[in-house]
C-alpha cells in the first residue's frame, strides 16, 4: 500500500516522502492517506487537485477495487478481495530482526517476597519479550536484584531472633515449600525492619552487619554459623523465585544479584574517580548533577565505603554488555525509579559514550483495587503476588467446571488484565470485571477461542484457506487484515495493550457475523468454516505473545 503510493508521488512529483495512511471506517474504505495535504505546502497547488491525480493513478493499480477523493483532499481506498486476503496472510514486520535486546523487568530482592508490582512487572516484562521475539530480535531475559544491603541485614537480624541465636541447624525446622519458606523469611524481615526503626542497639547491630554480609562474599565464607545461614536462605530466596515463574508461566530470566554486579561497579566508579568523572564530597564518591539536563548529584560509594545501588546499576549494565553485547537494553521498573534511573543512565552514558541512545527505561504504574485502594507494600501490610493469584484462582472455579482449566484460565485474566493497559498509568484491578467472561477479559478471549473451536470441530466439508469473498464476509475480513498492523504497531511502540484492544474488536466482529451466517449445514459450510478457521488462529496467535493459553474447550 504505502510503496506503491510512495512510487506514483515520486512519478508525478519526483517527491520522496513518508507516506502515512490509517484505517477509517469501513463506510469510507480500507485505508486513507492525507498524502495531497501534506504535498500541497511543497507544491504550492491545491490539494484536492493533487488528491484527484493520485487516485487517477491508483485506480490504475489494479489492487483496489474504489478510490474515492473526499473533504478537502483525502483519498479513500477500498482494496479489491484479493488484496484483502493476501493482507490477512501478511507477517508482521521483522522490525527488530538481527537485533540482540537485554530486556531486565522483575527484578525481585532475595529475602523478600514478590509483591504485585512484580507480579504486574514479569508479567508484562515476559509479553514485552514475546513481543519482540515475533519482531525477530535475539531476546535476553534478566532480573537484578538485592542479595546484600541493609534490607538483608534486617532481615537476618531477623532471622537470628527468630531462630534463637546463629543457629544454621534450626532451619531444618522451617518445613514446606518454596513458597512457605519465602513467607518465613518476609516475617524475619518484618521483625529486623521494625527493629531497626525502634531500637538504636539493633539498629547499630544492623548496620554492622551490613558490613559483615559483604564480607561473607569478599573473603568467600560459607562456613561461619551466621554465614550458613545468610548462604543457606539466599538460596531459598532463589528457588522460591523459580518457583513462582513456573507458577505463573513465564520464561526464567538470568538473574543477576548486586553481590555479583557491586565489584564490578565499584571498579568502574574508582576508574571514573582518577578520571575525574566523579567526585568525593563528605567522605561519599558522587557523580554531580546537571542542571542543563535536570539531573540530581546522587552518591554512588557512601561515606563507609560501601557501594550504593547506583553502583551496583552500574555493574549490571556493564555485565548485561559484557554477556550479551547488547544493541539495545530495556528496563523496567516503578514509576518512582524514574528519576533516579536518568541519572544512572547519564552517569553510564558519560562513563561509556557508546551506550548513549542504547538503553531505555519503562516505568509501570500501582495496581489498585477497584475501590481505590493501593494495594500496599508496607511493612508488615505486604499484598504478596501468590495471593492475587489465589484470589483469581478461587473466583475462576466458580465459573469453570473443568478442574484442568482453572490455571489458564486463572493466568489469562491476570495476564490480560495486566496488558489491556497502557504502560505507566495505574491498574484497576476489579476481581469481576478481569474474570468476566462477558467484557473485555482474558477469560472472555479464551472462551471465543474455544467457541471458534468448537464450530470448527462439527464441520463436516473439507475446507481451506478462502479464495474469495462473500459480501457478507468483508467486514470480519477486513478486521482479519488489521492484525499485522497492530503487531507491527505495538512493536514500534511496544505497547502491547493494541494488541488486546485488537483481539477484543475482533472477537465482537466475529459475534457479529456468527449470528447473521449460519456456519454448520449451510450451502457455504466449507467457505464460511475457512473463515472461522483464520479467526480462530488470530486470536490464538494475539493471546499467544500476551503468554495466555488458547484452550480448545471452555
Amino acid at each position: 500500500m504505502t510503496e506503491t503510493i510512495h512510487r506514483i508521488v515520486q512519478e508525478l512529483y519526483d517527491q520522496d516522502i513518508d507516506i502515512e495512511v490509517s484505517r477509517p471506517d469501513a463506510q469510507f474504505g480500507d485505508y486513507a492517506t492525507n498524502i495531497a495535504m501534506q504535498l500541497a505546502k511543497l507544491l504550492g497547488r491545491k490539494p484536492r487537485e493533487i488528491a484527484e491525480e493520485i487516485a487517477a493513478k491508483l485506480t490504475e493499480a489494479g489492487d483496489f477495487s474504489e478510490v474515492t477523493v473526499a473533504g478537502p483532499g483525502f483519498i479513500n481506498i477500498r482494496l479489491s478481495d484479493q488484496a484483502l486476503l493476501e493482507l490477512v496472510r501478511k507477517e508482521p514486520k521483522a522490525l527488530n530482526a538481527g537485533k540482540r535486546i537485554v530486556l531486565e523487568y522483575s527484578c525481585p530482592n532475595a529475602f523478600k517476597e514478590l509483591h504485585t508490582g512484580h507480579l504486574y512487572q514479569t508479567l508484562f516484562g515476559d509479553i514485552l519479550a514475546r513481543l519482540l521475539l515475533v519482531s525477530g530480535a535475539t531476546v535476553h531475559r534478566t532480573s537484578f536484584g538485592g542479595d546484600v544491603g541493609l534490607h538483608v541485614a534486617k532481615c537476618l537480624w531477623g532471622m537470628v531472633a527468630m531462630l534463637g541465636g546463629e543457629y544454621p541447624e534450626k532451619l531444618e525446622t522451617i518445613g514446606g515449600d518454596a513458597f512457605t519458606r519465602a513467607t518465613w523469611i518476609s516475617e524475619c524481615y518484618v521483625k529486623g525492619a521494625g527493629a531497626y526503626e525502634d531500637d538504636e542497639t539493633a539498629k547499630a547491630d544492623i548496620d554492622e552487619l551490613n558490613k559483615t554480609i559483604y564480607g561473607f562474599h569478599a573473603a568467600d565464607d560459607h562456613d561461619s554459623p551466621l554465614a550458613k545461614i545468610y548462604w543457606i536462605t539466599r538460596q531459598w530466596s532463589y528457588d522460591y523465585f523459580d518457583a513462582f515463574y513456573a507458577l505463573i508461566a513465564v520464561t526464567p530470566m538470568h538473574q543477576y544479584a548486586e553481590s555479583q554486579t557491586a565489584p564490578v561497579g565499584m571498579k568502574e566508579i574508582e576508574r571514573q574517580l582518577e578520571k575525574g568523572t566523579v567526585k568525593k564530597s563528605d567522605g561519599a564518591i558522587v557523580f554531580e548533577g546537571d542542571t542543563a539536563r535536570h539531573l540530581h548529584t546522587r552518591v554512588f560509594v557512601t561515606s563507609k565505603g560501601l557501594p550504593t545501588y547506583e553502583t551496583k546499576d552500574i555493574g549490571v549494565i556493564w555485565q548485561e554488555k559484557a554477556d550479551y553485547d547488547f544493541d539495545r537494553r530495556i528496563i523496567i521498573t516503578g514509576n518512582d525509579q524514574k528519576e533516579y534511573m536518568r541519572v544512572v543512565f547519564a552517569a553510564a552514558e558519560t562513563f561509556r559514550p557508546e551506550l548513549a541512545g542504547t538503553m531505555t527505561h519503562f516505568t509501570n504504574g500501582t495496581v489498585r483495587f477497584a475501590d481505590g485502594k493501593k494495594m500496599s507494600s508496607r511493612l508488615g501490610n505486604v499484598t504478596r503476588a501468590a495471593t492475587v493469584i489465589e484470589v483469581v484462582r478461587e473466583k475462576v472455579k466458580q465459573l469453570v467446571e473443568d478442574p484442568a482449566l482453572v490455571e489458564p484460565v486463572t493466568l489469562g485474566a491476570i495476564k490480560y488484565v495486566f496488558a489491556k493497559y497502557r504502560l505507566g498509568g495505574d491498574i484497576s484491578f476489579d476481581i469481576d470485571e478481569t474474570v468476566s467472561l462477558q467484557g473485555n477479559s482474558g477469560p472472555y478471549l479464551q472462551y471465543a477461542h474455544a467457541r471458534a473451536r468448537s464450530v470448527l470441530a462439527k464441520v463436516t466439508t473439507p475446507f481451506r484457506q478462502p479464495t474469495e469473498l462473500l459480501p457478507e464476509d468483508r467486514a470480519l475480513v477486513r478486521k482479519l487484515s488489521e492484525y499485522q498492523e497492530v503487531i507491527t504497531r505495538a512493536t514500534e511502540l511496544l505497547e502491547p495493550h493494541h494488541i488486546c484492544n485488537y483481539l477484543f474488536e475482533l472477537a465482537q466482529e466475529f459475534n457479529r457475523y456468527y449470528e447473521k451466517n449460519r456456519v454448520i449445514g449451510s450451502d457455504q459450510e466449507a467457505h464460511r468454516a475457512s473463515l472461522v478457521a483464520l479467526y480462530a488462529d488470530t486470536l490464538q496467535a494475539g493471546l499467544t505473545i500476551l503468554g495466555i493459553d488458547a484452550p480448545e474447550q471452555l
